[in-house]
């Protein structure tokens, strides 16, 4: 299972006061934009395994482990599953050059961007669409994150790239026979 990385432009990141950060990591029932020959949905449910396992979550600065502004464990990060997705409040140490620096960017609306990194552990997809869909059932979220670019990169989806490749080879009797249902709508 590799880590795959999202950042969807809807999540954003606002100063709620002079000390915390608040926003939503992980919006729940959205479809993603292409993320190279695929759509993404996060289910609702793909959030219950971290609140119930209590992983200790970190929050960082550009999915960078050395640049960690929050955790669950320290009471510097509390996470809750919320109608939208998964809200995050994260209290930086202005201490710390880099948690200072990224408060005062999103209070000036240079940084706004959430993120998080997973492990998916239960997906399903769809083909009735022009493009094929997955979503994720069940995942582990390892990490959220303040992001400069809130934006798919190709490294981040190879692991569900892999997943997808794995479903169309496992179901080709089910993609021929949505081929044939649709040639014969039409």
């Amino acid at each position: 299972m590799e880590l795959e990385r999202r950042a969807w432009a809807e999540c954003r990141v606002d100063a709620i006061d002079d000390r915390r950060l608040r926003g939503h990591a992980i919006e729940t029932n959205a479809l993603s934009e292409n993320l190279g020959g695929f759509r993404e949905i996060i289910a609702t449910e793909a959030l219950d395994r971290t609140l119930k396992e209590a992983i200790d979550l970190r929050a960082l600065v550009d999915h960078d482990t050395a640049k960690i502004i929050g955790r669950l464990s320290a009471g510097t990060l509390t996470v809750k599953k919320d109608g939208r997705g998964l809200q995050v409040t994260i209290e930086p140490d202005p201490g710390i050059s880099y948690a200072n620096d990224i408060m005062r960017a999103v209070k000036r609306g240079d940084v706004s961007g959430m993120s998080f990194g997973f492990r998916m552990l239960e997906d399903d997809w769809n083909y009735d669409a022009d493009i094929p869909v997955r979503t994720v059932m069940d995942m582990r979220v390892s990490e959220v994150s303040i992001v400069t670019f809130p934006a798919y990169t190709q490294t981040d989806v190879a692991a569900a790239q892999r997943s997808l490749n794995a479903f169309k080879a496992n179901h080709v009797r089910t993609r021929a026979w949505a081929d044939m249902r649709l040639r014969m709508a039409r």
